[in-house]
């Protein structure tokens, strides 16, 4: 019986184990049923004892989030205002930066590489900004394509000299 990562299975397994200590069943007996470890079923004995059968239900899973929903539709909007609004001299928001402002608003650190997860959480993605000058000239960068460059480019030669090629006969 395999139960690795099926978590509904795994919770169907402990409440069965609580049913069974209900029943009377020792600790050994029931983790032969179950195929657990008899300290499994000590530590289900346990919970049992402490919080009754939901204690035996599946959590959360991983570390505890360090803002509350609230405080990440704060940051949200936070965000959706600009760097320019959060105090920064341009409008491009980095993970130092963003890092920064949750810090200074909300007291929690995060590292660069969680903050990937919590700004793809809140809906946001990686956006690279064009490296264009702001002040371009288009009709003038059209203009120089269609007259300057072509001047400028080489043109092919008159074929006056012959060929070195080995696969060509003359």
């Amino acid at each position: 019986m395999k139960h690795k990562r099926d978590f509904k299975a795994l919770e169907k397994r402990r409440l069965k184990g609580a049913k069974l200590l209900a029943r009377g069943m020792s600790k050994s007996e029931v983790a032969r049923e179950l195929g657990v470890a008899r300290q499994t079923v000590a530590t289900w004995e346990q919970r049992l004892a402490e919080g009754g059968k939901e204690s035996l239900k599946r959590g959360d899973l991983g570390r505890p989030r360090q803002l509350d929903a609230g405080q990440e539709r704060e940051l949200g909007k936070v965000l959706m205002a600009g760097a320019l609004a959060a105090g920064y001299p341009t409008e491009l928001w980095t993970l130092p930066r963003i890092g920064k402002v949750i810090t200074r608003q909300f007291g929690v650190e995060y590292s660069t590489g969680h903050l990937w997860h919590l700004l793809r959480r809140l809906g946001f993605s990686c956006q690279k900004p064009e490296k264009r000058a702001i002040q371009r000239n288009e009709p003038e960068i059209v203009r120089w394509k269609r007259h300057g460059w072509p001047a400028l480019k080489k043109k092919p030669s008159e074929k006056t000299a012959p060929s070195s090629s080995s696969t060509n006969p003359d």
